[in-house]
């Protein structure tokens, strides 16, 4: 995790006194169940809690230094702190851990983790659905150029762009939501998974209480075909976040600035030149989706391990887990700011769409021109022909506009009226369908 892309409830997670606290709720909570069913003393389990939740609650940093202290001997973690437990805990303390395996405390604690900080995600989007959402409707009527391979095609509403992502960012919530109630497993059953040392319904008390489902088959480790898709949706999310981001970056260029981002007083764009205002926040999001994505393909890899168990992906998970999350965690509350800020220019965006002397209106004319009753080949090629005129002669001296041209076409005088084809180049006529649209994204 880096501390520049970071922010304190989202690093907090992945801290150690976050996991140490989840390890020993996870051993307390398997020493109460196991009281319940006769298999340790009472009187034994709520010792644990007692004593263990009073260390827990005064964890410090030097706690930590002694874990670690301790597993530069034993060179396992879990030992490590199941030693330091027991140092607070006293002669009860070998009621710990009985029937279990390491990997049932760190599986069960990353899941933990793991919707920890998909719930964080969740708000994220909700908070950035609500950005959108509001520019959508304040620009629902905004007319602004479409454009399809970069070059200009057919008018829209720049509230319909905004709600197009939208859309996307409400299917990513579900998506989040579908990974999180697919990481939230839990393992209570021991070595290779049996529960020859450990009662089923161990598990049952543990993961009930934890918020989390029983892993059905567990092996010794939970399967990492579950981690893989949670790392799968946080990619797509990114995905959509680089879309929103790029679409920023191209309205913000000199030649088109439809849009920018919101420009601090004090802010500097440029150590070398003082005009500068850079989309430093969409750029900045491009590259946080980029590590975000780069998880994708050693969770993938993390699927395949040896037989009940290897550790092959223990340190591919200390790594993706936290990076992916926290990053991620950024880039949403980072996009939900800059959307909110986001500096729109109506004006400029009529101004280019009426750049190229009207050839955006190309296609409604095409109608117009079959339905005075010529074929679709001869109507195209009418248009096309002089759409290019259009084109070719913008900026000379003797240039004339699309509708110029048109009138001036002795295959159209005659068939419409200068009136039918300003109703064709109408931008409005764009807009027609807008509240369909919008009711379905904001029902």
């Amino acid at each position: 995790m880096i501390p520049r892309y970071s922010r304190p409830q989202a690093a907090a997670i992945w801290s150690p006194e976050n996991r140490y606290r989840i390890w020993f709720e996870i051993e307390a909570l398997a020493c109460e169940a196991m009281a319940q069913f006769g298999a340790i003393p009472a009187e034994a389990a709520q010792n644990i809690r007692t004593r263990g939740d009073a260390a827990m609650a005064k964890f410090s940093p030097a706690d930590t230094a002694r874990i670690d202290e301790i597993e530069s001997v034993t060179r396992h973690d879990v030992i490590a702190f199941l030693t330091w437990l027991a140092d607070h805990i006293g002669e009860d303390s070998r009621f710990v851990h009985q029937g279990l395996t390491s990997s049932d405390v760190l599986d069960t604690c990353l899941a933990v983790q793991l919707t920890q900080a998909a719930d964080l995600l969740l708000t994220d989007i909700d908070a950035l659905l609500a950005a959108l959402k509001t520019r959508a409707i304040e620009h629902k009527h905004t007319i602004t150029i479409g454009r399809s391979h970069g070059i200009h095609a057919e008018p829209t509403s720049f509230g319909l762009k905004l709600a197009g992502h939208y859309a996307e960012f409400s299917r990513n919530r579900t998506r989040l939501l579908t990974a999180r109630a697919e990481i939230a497993t839990c393992a209570i059953s021991g070595a290779v998974g049996t529960f020859a040392h450990v009662d089923p319904r161990v598990e049952d008390y543990v993961a009930a209480k934890l918020g989390l489902a029983p892993e059905p088959i567990s092996t010794q480790i939970i399967p990492r075909d579950r981690h893989a898709a949670f790392f799968a949706a946080l990619a797509v999310i990114a995905s959509g976040i680089e879309r929103l981001a790029t679409e920023v970056r191209h309205l913000q260029r000199s030649e088109v600035r439809e849009a920018e981002e919101f420009f601090h007083a004090g802010q500097k764009g440029s150590s070398a030149m003082p005009h500068k205002r850079n989309p430093v926040l969409s750029e900045n999001l491009t590259g946080l989706a980029r590590l975000v994505r780069a998880a994708v393909i050693p969770a993938l890899e993390n699927v395949t391990l040896w037989h009940e168990r290897d550790i092959s992906h223990s340190s591919v998970e200390r790594g993706i887990a936290p990076d992916a999350t926290v990053t991620l965690d950024f880039a949403l509350a980072r996009l939900a700011g800059m959307m909110e800020k986001l500096t729109i220019y109506p004006q400029q965006m009529l101004a280019n769409l009426e750049s190229l002397g009207g050839v955006v209106h190309s296609g409604e004319v095409l109608l117009a021109l079959t339905r005075a009753g010529i074929s679709r080949e001869d109507s195209y090629a009418i248009v096309q022909r002089n759409a290019m005129a259009t084109w070719t002669k913008l900026g000379h001296a003797d240039a004339a506009d699309f509708r110029e041209n048109l009138l001036a076409d002795p295959e159209v005088a005659g068939r419409i009226t200068p009136a039918q084809i300003d109703a064709a180049m109408d931008p409005n006529l764009h807009l027609a369908e807008i509240d369909t649209l919008f009711a379905r994204v904001f029902p």
